[in-house]
């Protein structure tokens, strides 16, 4: 049956874009993403996106921003209501991590893969910051509290980090045994914490 194309009043037509731009990246992954593409999606003249993001490259640092902004709004959301210890707080951040990077897996490789380039916006780069924060905020609080290793907050925070994200990307990408459970998380979760204990 024959949809006519939806109309846009002036503002909401980068919020479409990017929307669909991002079920076009889970679906065929960033190769296949054309704003060509986009607009005959969406009904709109092929130069219609052009208003919004200058070119591909654009679109793509939009969808990594974006992925940021999501990500750095799911972990602060999984601190709220907690106490002060830090075991509980780092099981939280971990499990909306992993969860995030479950529901995004596509979106997160794009998000790091950007992130990286030196060419990367300095909003990207800011959103970036945003979520990192959080976990420096975790590990700063959690010394101070004498429940986390003595050392500058890279030298305990990278190999948090690392394990967060091996596994988190181990799940997202199915590479984790078919037989791994939610108890492999809090393995990790207690691995962490034991590597991260004072000594």
């Amino acid at each position: 049956m024959y949809t006519r194309p939806r109309s846009y009043h002036h503002g909401d037509l980068r919020a479409a874009l990017l929307t669909r731009a991002e079920e076009t990246l889970r679906e065929k992954g960033p190769a296949a993403l054309s704003l060509r593409e986009l607009a005959r999606d969406l009904g709109v003249s092929h130069a219609a996106p052009s208003r919004h993001f200058k070119d591909k490259q654009a679109l793509l640092d939009a969808l990594a921003l974006t992925g940021f902004d999501r990500l750095a709004t799911a972990l602060k959301a999984s601190q709220e209501g907690l106490g002060e210890s830090f075991a509980e707080r780092l099981d939280a951040m971990v499990r909306a991590y992993v969860g995030f990077a479950l529901g995004n897996a596509v979106l997160l490789d794009l998000m790091y893969s950007i992130k990286h380039d030196p060419e990367a916006s300095e909003a990207l780069v800011a959103a970036t910051e945003r979520w990192s924060d959080l976990l420096v905020e975790l590990i700063v609080e959690g010394q101070r509290r004498g429940e986390l290793r003595a050392g500058t907050t890279e030298s305990v925070g990278v190999p948090i980090f690392a394990t967060l994200h091996g596994y988190a990307n181990l799940a997202a990408t199915g590479m984790l045994p078919p037989d791994t459970d939610e108890r492999a998380l809090d393995d990790v979760i207690a691995f962490i914490l034991r590597g991260a204990a004072p000594e």
